[in-house]
């Protein structure tokens, strides 16, 4: 029987699609920020896909786990480049938030992967509750994630427009761009917060591991 060629695996395809929605955002963020904005949204919808298609079509690799990841931390990250540029006085903060954003992922990566998990979205429900509760239910996942992406496209999109106007009742009018900006705030905020709890845990993790494996050569 033939190996199964699991790079063009459905979830997989949509990996790559997510990449090269995630090119032309980064293409046209110089010039064209509703095109730039539009496609880094799309590649990021596309990210509740994969993981439905892995598990309708019993797909699930860790070639496409470690795709998945890769492709949201990178795009986050070169987002936040662009937007060091475009507000240079905040760049130390987008460059702790990448730094947090990356280390804490691959280290939580590595963690499960040597716990012999297939993802870094399957962990031990007897681990943290704060990272139960964000990996086991997709809701919760999917509006943290959406949420953290939509506050940084929103102050990308405000370095050009404010957007239509909304009006809010006695507030008055404001762009609806920094009324999204203003929602998603505490939810960026909050996701800072699990990023640095993965780190934490994953360093645990890992610390045990080591401990153990150093037990057994004595």
């Amino acid at each position: 029987m033939a190996a199964e060629n699991i790079f063009l695996f459905v979830p997989n395809l949509i990996g790559y699609a997510r990449i090269i929605f995630a090119f032309i955002a980064f293409y046209f963020m110089p010039s064209s920020p509703i095109v730039a904005s539009t496609f880094y949204l799309l590649s990021g919808l596309l990210d509740a896909f994969d993981g439905h298609a892995a598990r309708l079509l019993n797909q699930g690799t860790k070639f496409g786990a470690m795709l998945d990841m890769l492709t949201d931390r990178c795009a986050t990250m070169c987002l936040l480049v662009n937007l060091s540029l475009l507000y240079p006085s905040y760049t130390l903060l987008f460059q702790l938030s990448m730094s947090l954003d990356i280390a804490s992922h691959w280290l939580h990566l590595h963690s499960s992967i040597l716990k012999g998990s297939e993802s870094h979205k399957t962990i031990n429900l007897s681990g943290n509750p704060l990272l139960r509760l964000y990996y086991t239910s997709r809701p919760v996942l999917f509006f943290m994630c959406a949420g953290n992406e939509l506050f940084y496209c929103m102050l990308y999109l405000l370095h050009f427009t404010e957007g239509p106007s909304v009006i809010l009742g006695p507030i008055g009018a404001i762009g609806l761009f920094r009324f999204i900006f203003w929602l998603c705030c505490p939810i960026c905020l909050l996701k800072s917060l699990i990023s640095l709890v993965h780190l934490v845990t994953a360093s645990s993790n890992i610390g045990a591991l080591d401990c153990a494996e150093r037990a057994k050569k004595k």
